[in-house]
């Protein structure tokens, strides 16, 4: 499926990302909506599904009987109960709209030592992400999941930076390879709270990312023992927390 599409705009074609609703129902109950770019949707809502954890292993994940449009059915049951709420998440964070801190725990362990990757490789990630979307629109986010020799193992793009590393972390799921102890996490933009908390679900123990980190971003990571770094550009890398577990 097509991540962008074509519009006409000052008497020139251009391409820009596409952006629909996405519902996740579990056992025929909706649970959440999400803007995201159409594609990978069963890898998205295993991934957000995961991450929340209220699943804690691979499930079935499809269209509905009806192959309804925008609506992705995973079969349940839960592991944990929701909380009697909805979810709804917007492109731009994963987070708005949940009323109480309480509701965005981390349901994870602190993360276990190593791996330790070259500071030089580490700022180097971002360049070594496939992002053919991005380039035709510069609207798309991208995750990527790494080796620490730098081998891009995934990658997918979306409109929502926590859509993108969710798909990553679902395929993942998929693929029998959680938790990602041994593996490094890269984003294309900023490093908020809800990207740290999806990395420390999955069990990731380092994150890296274009831009800034936020303060409760740097909390987290610190609280789980999660290597963060920011700014990795132009061969430069901020880390923030974890530093044992980059060399010069």
């Amino acid at each position: 499926m097509s991540l962008t599409r074509p519009v006409e705009h000052d008497g020139i074609s251009d391409e820009v990302a596409i952006e629909e609703p996405l519902e996740i129902r579990v056992d025929g109950a909706p649970l959440a909506v999400t803007m995201r770019t159409p594609g990978h949707d069963e890898e998205l809502a295993l991934g957000f599904l995961y991450g929340e954890g209220l699943i804690d292993g691979p499930r079935e994940a499809g269209p509905t009987a009806d192959f309804a449009g925008n609506i992705v059915e995973v079969a349940g049951p839960l592991t944990r109960d929701p909380a009697a709420r909805s979810f709804y998440t917007t492109s731009s964070c994963g987070v708005c709209g949940k009323g109480a801190l309480e509701e965005v725990a981390v349901h994870a362990a602190p993360l276990p030592a190593g791996p330790v990757i070259a500071r030089p490789l580490l700022a180097d990630l971002p360049e070594r992400l496939r992002q053919p979307g991005f380039e035709r629109t510069g609207g798309l986010h991208a995750t990527g999941l790494f080796s620490p020799a730098g081998e891009l193992l995934a990658v997918r793009e979306d409109v929502g930076r926590h859509n993108a590393m969710d798909k990553v972390i679902g395929r993942t799921l998929l693929d029998g390879g959680l938790p990602l102890h041994g593996r490094v996490l890269c984003v294309s933009g900023r490093l908020s709270f809800e990207l740290v908390q999806k990395a420390a679900v999955a069990g990731a123990p380092i994150l890296v990312g274009v831009g800034a980190p936020t303060s409760l971003a740097i909390a987290l990571a610190a609280d789980r023992g999660l290597t963060l770094a920011g700014f990795a550009r132009r061969g430069g890398v901020n880390v923030y927390t974890g530093e044992e577990r980059v060399s010069s």
